[in-house]
C-alpha cells in the first residue's frame, strides 16, 4: 500500500502560511483537491493504495488517508471562494474560526509519504508510548508506537482532527521520550520492543 507522492503532494511550500483542513462531502475528496488547485490553492491530500474484493476480482484503489478531509495552505482572504466549492462543507473550526495545524504534523505525514513507507488510516489514540525514531529512513520522526499482527507502527496524528495514520517501524528504531513538559515517560525503549514483539 504505497503512496505516490505524485498524487499527493501538490504546489509549493510556503512555511509562513499556515495549513486549514476543509470538511467534505464524503467520497468528494478528490474533486475539492482538484478544484481548489485550479481556483490557484495549495492543497494536500494524502492517498494510500489498497485492494478491495469486488464480485470476482481484486480492485486497486486509491483512497483518502484521512476520508472527508482536504488540507488547504494559505491565508483567508479568500475563505468565501473556498466555502463555494462543491463539495466543501465548511473549514475545520475552533471557537468559531478556522484553525491552524501544526506544521510539523503536516510535514511528517507529507515526509512519510515521500519516503514511500507503509502508511495506512490508523484510530486515532491519545495513549500509549510516545517514542523518536532513532535511526532508518523514518529517524526523528515522533509519534505512538503500537502493534499490528506481528510488526509495529508509529502512530502520526493530527491533533484538531481527531485523525491518524499508521506508518511501519522497527521497535527497535525507537526510543521512548517525554512528549511536553506535563506528558509522563511512557518506558524505556528495550521495554517497549519487548512489549511489541511480545504482543505482535
Amino acid at each position: 500500500m504505497l503512496v505516490s507522492l505524485d498524487d499527493t503532494l501538490e504546489g509549493c511550500v510556503h512555511p509562513l502560511r499556515p495549513w486549514y483542513a476543509l470538511y467534505t462531502r464524503h467520497q468528494h475528496e478528490k474533486a475539492v483537491s482538484h478544484t481548489l488547485i485550479n481556483k490557484g490553492f495549495e492543497t494536500f491530500l494524502p492517498l494510500y493504495n489498497v485492494k478491495r474484493r469486488w464480485k470476482d476480482r481484486n480492485v486497486a484503489l486509491s483512497l483518502p488517508l484521512f476520508p472527508c478531509y482536504v488540507f488547504l495552505r494559505g491565508d483567508l482572504e479568500r475563505r468565501l471562494d473556498v466555502l463555494v466549492t462543491p463539495g466543501v462543507h465548511q473549514f475545520v473550526n475552533v471557537a468559531g474560526q478556522p484553525a491552524s495545524i501544526s506544521e510539523s504534523e503536516i510535514r511528517m505525514i507529507q515526509e512519510a509519504i515521500k519516503r514511500r513507507v507503509l502508511i495506512e488510516p490508523y484510530p486515532f489514540l491519545k495513549c500509549g508510548d510516545w517514542v523518536r525514531v532513532r535511526s532508518g529512513p523514518l529517524e526523528g520522526f515522533e509519534g505512538i508506537l503500537v502493534r499490528k499482527k506481528k510488526g509495529c507502527r508509529l502512530v502520526l496524528s493530527v491533533e484538531l482532527l481527531g485523525k491518524a495514520a499508521a506508518v511501519e517501524v522497527e521497535a527497535s528504531d525507537v526510543e521512548a521520550i517525554v512528549k511536553g513538559p506535563t506528558s509522563i515517560a511512557w518506558g524505556t525503549v528495550g521495554r517497549t520492543a519487548r512489549a511489541c514483539r511480545a504482543l505482535a
